[in-house]
């Protein structure tokens, strides 16, 4: 099935040289002949969505490469070379990735200026109809502007604010950074006027195509993990705890929303491209039928950050599975019995064994047996145990013939932005923040473990005590969105994103002398909480300065 968000607009790519933040347009309208209507102005929206699938955005960069270095996840191999850089914390501010994201965001914005300056001016004139359509696609490109600057705003800290297309063509020399807080307002409004005019996905009667499309519910739910960052590190606005957990209650509240009772359909339905309306309230979907054109949507997921295989010619491209799991909170949470973790870190590959490279397409082969030994020792056990990867994009059992791409990097498998699971916890999160363990917070918290153990044996209790349910809360975020690209600026908003890496450091010390953890070797506190300004953009911006930590 064709799938929105792959679908560019083919309305005038322009290259846009007098702005240092953007590089080309999806929505760029070169005459007064186009977006005389709806469906028109429906083709050129389809380039806002576009821009979700770029390398610098959740095609890599957002999804797998920024996101990676925590207490549960970190790079393959022990160096800190070529793709190990940034996960690894060894990034300047002139490598090339550090800029293609922040022009790629940049560049997504000014789409969505135009589009909204673009239909504003022109709806008034169209049929009543078409009109209706066209408040909810100016909606859903001002959730999509807000998405874009959540991500500047929380990956650089210190950015330009550019609210029109004529801020973004003003000279380098003229722009200045807005305080972070003046991001997160500027945001909040987007999001606020988007959600009276955005209908639920299950009730949407009427936009002609309603699949991977911008809701009510991705609105409130966005908003809500807006709220939660803004209420932690840098900014420290507590007061808008009480903002997100009204958010969430909001969306917890209407019965729009559900975790689906099998969390491995979770799975089997991103990779698959299969959209469910009640789970999935943002989520990228990727989709060529060869991989091979510049121009195709396609992401590293799967390839990136999914199981181990070699490549069989005509068969399957093979999968790098650069991610791999830290050991310790593998250990830690393998004690839990929970029913996720087997779906969720990999202890197998796909391809050949050690001992006799026999090529296997069709079933896996697991890391410990790959040792060659009857009686392995602790340290050939400890050797293999660093391999395990994420599980969860499993390419080889999940994606069927259907969407299944032979590429060695690229595929068709979707990403998720925001799962409704996540929105409960940030919820639960926000209601204890703001008004201690209330019974709904409690509620929401223990749907997520309900429908992990599939029974409320491992609901948490009422008696429990404000700090303990934070720190429960965290650790189950940690379970529930493992690898999902949270855990960074999880850490990160908690203040505590330095500190985990020391103690993270320490616990595979502990556990495996010969263990590799690299990402500690060169993480500062202070610095690393943000990425810096790209050098090139910041020599341009002359009234601009860089991210505490990095120089000038």
């Amino acid at each position: 099935m064709k799938k929105i968000f792959a679908i560019a607009a083919s309305i005038c790519i322009a290259l846009l040289s007098s702005c240092t933040l953007t590089e080309k347009s999806y929505t760029e309208v070169s005459t007064d002949n186009y977006v005389t209507n709806a469906g028109e102005a429906e083709t050129v929206l389809q380039g806002c969505y576009r821009n979700l699938c770029e390398e610098g955005t959740y095609s890599y960069h957002l999804s797998l490469l920024f996101t990676i270095s925590s207490d549960i996840a970190q790079c393959e191999g022990s160096g800190n070379t070529s793709f190990r850089t940034i996960p690894t914390n060894s990034h300047t501010a002139s490598m090339t990735e550090i800029g293609t994201t922040w022009r790629a965001l940049y560049n997504a914005i000014y789409n969505a200026n135009n589009f909204i300056e673009t239909v504003e001016s022109r709806k008034a004139s169209w049929s009543e109809g078409d009109e209706e359509l066209a408040d909810i696609y100016v909606a859903e490109a001002r959730t999509l502007r807000a998405l874009y600057y959540f991500e500047l705003v929380r990956w650089y800290g210190n950015v330009v604010l550019m609210k029109s297309t004529a801020d973004s063509r003003k000279s380098a020399s003229e722009f200045v950074q807005a305080a972070p807080e003046d991001v997160y307002a500027f945001i909040e409004a987007d999001l606020l006027a988007a959600i009276e005019v955005l209908p639920w996905a299950i009730d949407d009667s009427v936009r002609p195509n309603t699949a991977f499309r911008i809701s009510k519910g991705s609105a409130l739910g966005l908003l809500t993990k807006v709220y939660c960052t803004w209420a932690g590190y840098p900014v420290h606005d507590e007061s808008k705890w009480a903002d997100a957990a009204a958010a969430g209650y909001r969306i917890v509240s209407s019965g729009k929303h559900q975790l689906n009772a099998n969390y491995e359909k979770v799975w089997y339905n991103t990779c698959n491209g299969i959209w469910d309306p009640y789970e999935s309230l943002i989520e990228v979907s990727f989709y060529s039928p060869t991989g091979l054109n510049n121009e195709d949507c396609v992401g590293r997921i799967g390839k990136w950050n999914g199981v181990t295989a070699t490549a069989v010619d005509g068969v399957r491209g093979r999968n790098a599975a650069n991610w791999k799991v830290v050991y310790p909170f593998t250990a830690e949470w393998e004690s839990h019995n929970d029913p996720r973790f087997a779906l969720s870190i990999a202890d197998y590959r796909y391809g050949y064994s050690n001992s006799n490279k026999t090529i296997v397409t069709d079933n896996y082969i697991k890391f410990f047996d790959c040792i060659g030994s009857a009686t392995p020792t602790e340290d050939q056990l400890n050797k293999q145990r660093q391999l395990f990867t994420p599980a969860k994009w499993d390419t080889e059992k999940y994606v069927t013939s259907g969407n299944y791409l032979i590429n060695n990097d690229k595929s068709n498998v979707n990403w998720y932005i925001l799962r409704y699971s996540d929105v409960l916890l940030l919820y639960a999160e926000a209601e204890n923040e703001a008004n201690g363990p209330t019974a709904s917070a409690l509620e929401a918290f223990n749907l997520v473990r309900r429908r992990a153990f599939g029974d409320s044996a491992h609901d948490v209790a009422a008696s429990v005590s404000q700090d303990e349910f934070r720190e429960i809360i965290r650790k189950e975020r940690a379970y529930e969105l493992c690898f999902e690209g949270h855990r960074k600026q999880d850490l990160i908003r908690w203040g505590i994103y330095y500190k985990t890496i020391r103690q993270t450091s320490q616990a595979v010390v502990d556990w495996f002398s010969a263990g590799n953890y690299s990402v500690a070797n060169y993480t500062i506190e202070g610095r690393h909480e943000l990425m810096p300004i790209p050098q090139r953009d910041l020599d341009l911006m002359i009234q601009c300065h860089q991210n505490p930590g990095w120089g000038k």
